[in-house]
């Protein structure tokens, strides 16, 4: 493992670089009000951030003539790249003491050994980079999950003998939700190992043409669309009854799911016959589901936040920011600005409940 000093010096030519994007011009301006160390009521908060992001250039050189599609420059790009030592001032200027990292899933479609030999350069690079920075860097693998059987494995190996958290995979996999049982496996592995699954969409592909046109639709709403689907299949297929241990944490607040969670309980009664399958009996209401699972908070506002909380339960939210993406680039503020949490529930949100999940020593 290498050293903390040479590894620092030699991370960009190693190959270690980290993903932004997003018009500087549309970040908020105003310097932030908390600052490391994060205080509530004298009380030192270690803050994490369990959605931030990450790539490795000899990672993404596997894809070969597609690695130029798996990211794309926007403006700003000069500023998309940078080494550990720049990763570590924003963090401090966000008030952020821990980033558990994560890659988004670009491999997906790749053949076995491709995806294989990306993961496992990823998975290593990550557990060497949290390594060197264990009070710092926390991270999520990845794993081939077109290759159920290959993803077990690497989920095993990942967090047996890489240290690492769980997990990030996507809104679903070349198509196929996660609710399909060949996916079980999978699922009853990271239960066993009480692994947390990180999922994080990729737009919602098939809506690719009506996404077309202003707005960056297949972020702006494809994105939280995609993890809404992906979360009512694991609930309305009962997969979650079946794996009742598995630990999901979801990106974006969710997606849409909890803004409009009782409509999923009322179409329990409404449904038509032949909307449902008679075989699956759900144990709980779909509502009940949303308080097995985790969400970060990067849903924007107070009153976002605040009908969040009261939907899930604040034990089950996070602090999220979409680092080095420029959605959300005072996380913590956002948290503070929740005039309807009490201090106990901030405190939670921006680490406790973290550290809990993913055993992270605060």
């Amino acid at each position: 493992m290498t050293t903390r000093r040479s590894f620092l010096k030699g991370a960009g030519a190693a190959g270690i670089t980290f993903c932004g994007c997003g018009r500087r011009g549309a970040a908020r301006a105003q310097e932030p009000e908390h600052r490391l160390p994060v205080m509530i009521k004298g009380k030192r908060i270690k803050t994490i951030d369990v959605h931030s992001h990450c790539l490795f250039h000899d990672a993404v050189d596997l894809m070969g003539d597609e690695a130029r599609n798996v990211f794309v420059p926007v403006k700003g790009a000069e500023n998309q790249y940078i080494v550990i030592a720049e990763r570590l001032k924003q963090m401090d200027a966000m008030a952020i003491d821990m980033e558990v990292l994560s890659i988004n899933p670009f491999w997906y479609r790749k053949d076995r050994d491709t995806a294989a030999a990306i993961v496992k350069m990823q998975n290593e690079k990550l557990a060497e980079l949290c390594a060197s920075q264990p009070e710092r860097f926390a991270a999520f693998a990845s794993l081939a999950l077109q290759f159920p059987d290959l993803a077990v494995q690497q989920l095993e190996d990942a967090v047996k003998k890489l240290g690492l958290r769980g997990a990030q995979i996507g809104g679903s996999v070349a198509g196929e939700d996660f609710s399909n049982p060949k996916f079980h496996p999978v699922w009853a592995k990271a239960e066993e190992l009480g692994a947390v699954l990180f999922i994080h969409p990729q737009s919602t592909p098939e809506l690719a043409r009506r996404f077309q046109g202003s707005g960056w639709l297949s972020n702006t709403i494809g994105n939280p669309l995609d993890t809404t689907i992906a979360l009512s299949h694991l609930i309305f297929e009962g997969t979650l009854d079946r794996f009742p241990g598995l630990k999901i944490l979801a990106a974006h607040g969710g997606g849409y799911l909890a803004s409009y969670a009782a409509r999923s309980d009322h179409a329990c009664f409404v449904a038509p016959p032949g909307a449902c399958n008679p075989d699956i009996k759900l144990k709980k209401q779909p509502t009940e589901y949303l308080r097995q699972l985790y969400f970060d908070a990067l849903v924007f506002t107070p009153e976002a936040l605040r009908h969040l909380v009261a939907q899930v339960g604040a034990s089950q939210v996070m602090l999220g920011s979409d680092h080095p993406f420029v959605w959300e680039q005072h996380p913590v503020d956002r948290i503070f600005a929740a005039t309807t949490l009490a201090d106990d529930e901030k405190a939670a949100i921006l680490g406790g409940n973290a550290a809990r999940l993913l055993g992270i020593k605060v």
